[in-house]
């Protein structure tokens, strides 16, 4: 039995159980594919919205718009669903499409390398190995918790929380909280924890344009409606995307718009605070958008009560129980929260993958940063696919639309596969051509450079060197479009020996159109 484990191959091993993988392995069934597993690390499927349920989890983008185009739900119970109305939707997905036969759980991957004989992948994990023609890594960027490095964290006596990590059996009421953050996670967990505990201390680094959420409870007639006549939960949709994909248009092109956003926060906040030194503190000084802009009703009000205060200097140490702030303030704290982010420029998996040269993709990527040829494959690591790769991420907009249109792309990059190798599947494998990768980065750093995302603030967007190789700097609809169709003349053709011995590289058909315009033809002709 154990040497027929070891020889296990698949044509495809999707790693990951979340909107991304789940969407996969539709998508490969829609497509008559059905040689491929899911390779889930965790218990249950959800990815990013099983692991984290923290109080007051939910989404900023809206239910309807933040699910697949396949799969409408017409019993969304809010405008912004929580969290557990997401997985629930998920494993609903799981069951009604018939996945749950190619979903492995418990399987965590520990390492891949690529055969360059074989043209396969050799895939380790912790239930043992198996190979696969093509790897689709849907591991997402929310999936490693990134806590900062802090002196005197280990010595800290009390409870410690990552948002990610959240432990319900510990009891925050009456105790004295400080919350390490004041980003997207931070802004729902400090409204949900602040009326329960006896003193709430928010460490921030830097304030956040927070817009106004306009959550609401979606009526029965509502429901009624789009279960008994689609056609208007799609209406919804698109008008729902159109918005987003007008205010995207506008970070991206139209910065001296962003004044008008900014008034807005600034009313919003100035309703619910009146301490003009609060405001100060709530008051950002860079462009809206150059960070993610927030949503949320009731994120200001928490700020404003008598148990809250706000330290307007990032963590610097921790002395005992003793919280101490850049600028020197200090709280003494039973527990800390820290809403610090995940690891999404310097993406784990690439430190699991080994390409052609035998070097990991996080080596390959030391000199530039992250990048890939749009957001999906990269030069050295042929059949290895990216959703929600590098330069996909969204400041305004569902990145379910961007998973649909990588989505797209896989099925035809497998077509293509087939129709090299004549059905000979794993036999035949695509590279991309450094010179395609290359070209695309560099037209999408330059588009980058015009817009709001580079206006001078940190933000997850960049890297360590500030190099932008996480945000996509254009509407949903231009990246459908560059990843609308593969074209071989991005890649190189390595075929299999006919016998035994190595691959040899051969190059994919003439070249009808150069890489260096290939990249953006599409999405220049949309705007």
């Amino acid at each position: 039995m154990a040497a027929e484990h070891e020889q296990e191959h698949v044509r495809v091993a999707v790693i990951g159980s979340g909107f991304g993988g789940l969407g996969a392995a539709v998508r490969l069934r829609r497509a008559g594919e059905t040689d491929f597993v899911v390779l889930e690390r965790r218990d249950s499927v959800g990815g990013t919205w099983y692991d984290n349920t923290y109080p007051g989890c939910a989404c900023d983008i809206p239910s309807h718009l933040y699910s697949f185009s396949f799969a409408p739900n017409a019993e969304w119970p809010r405008s912004f669903s929580p969290q557990p109305d997401i997985r629930e939707y998920l494993e609903r997905v799981a069951d009604t499409f018939g996945l749950r036969q190619h979903i492995r759980l418990g399987t965590e991957v520990q390492q891949m390398s690529w055969d360059a004989e074989e043209l396969c992948w050799r895939v380790e994990t912790s239930a043992g190995p198996l190979t696969a023609d093509v790897v689709v890594s849907a591991t997402g960027p929310l999936s490693e918790p990134k806590l900062p490095d802090i002196p005197g964290l280990d010595g800290f006596g009390g409870k410690v929380f990552h948002s990610a990590t959240w432990d319900h059996s510990y009891d925050l009421r009456g105790k004295r909280v400080a919350v390490i953050g004041t980003g997207a996670s931070a802004i729902q967990i400090i409204p949900a924890v602040q009326p329960v505990v006896g003193e709430l201390t928010v460490f921030q680094r830097t304030p956040a344009w927070v817009l106004p959420r306009r959550d609401r409870r979606i009526t029965g007639l509502e429901k009624k409606l789009h279960a008994r006549w689609p056609l208007t939960q799609k209406l919804r949709r698109l008008s729902l995307w159109g918005v987003r994909e007008l205010e995207t248009y506008v970070f991206a092109n139209r910065p001296n718009l962003l004044p008008l956003v900014e008034k807005v926060s600034t009313l919003h906040m100035r309703r619910a605070v009146k301490d003009p030194q609060l405001r100060r503190k709530l008051t950002p000084d860079y462009r809206v958008g150059c960070k993610r802009t927030l949503l949320s009703d009731d994120y200001y009000p928490a700020l404003a009560q008598p148990n809250t205060r706000v330290i307007d200097s990032g963590l610097a140490e921790i002395r005992g129980n003793t919280l101490v702030s850049a600028d020197g303030r200090e709280a003494e704290v039973d527990a800390i929260v820290f809403c610090s982010g995940f690891h999404v420029s310097d993406m784990p998996v690439a430190q699991l993958v080994k390409g052609a040269d035998g070097r990991t993709m996080a080596q390959s990527w030391a000199e530039d940063g992250m990048n890939a040829l749009r957001g999906t494959t990269t030069t050295g690591f042929p059949n290895f696919l990216f959703v929600i790769g590098p330069n996909t991420g969204l400041g305004t907009s569902s990145m379910i639309l961007i998973i649909e249109a990588q989505l797209n792309y896989l099925v035809d990059y497998l077509h293509k596969l087939d129709t090299l190798g004549g059905g000979a599947g794993g036999r035949v494998a695509l590279d991309v051509r450094p010179v395609a990768q290359h070209r695309y980065n560099a037209r999408l750093r330059e588009r980058i450079e015009g817009s709001v995302w580079e206006t001078g603030c940190t933000s997850w967007y960049l890297d360590a060197q500030g190099r932008p190789v996480a945000v996509w700097p254009g509407t949903t609809g231009e990246f459908r479009k560059v990843t609308r169709e593969v074209w071989l003349e991005e890649y190189e053709v390595l075929r299999a020996a006919a016998g035994p011995g190595r691959a040899a590289p051969r190059l994919a058909g003439s070249v009808s159109r150069g890489a260096a315009t290939a990249a953006f033809h599409t999405a220049e002709d949309a705007r």
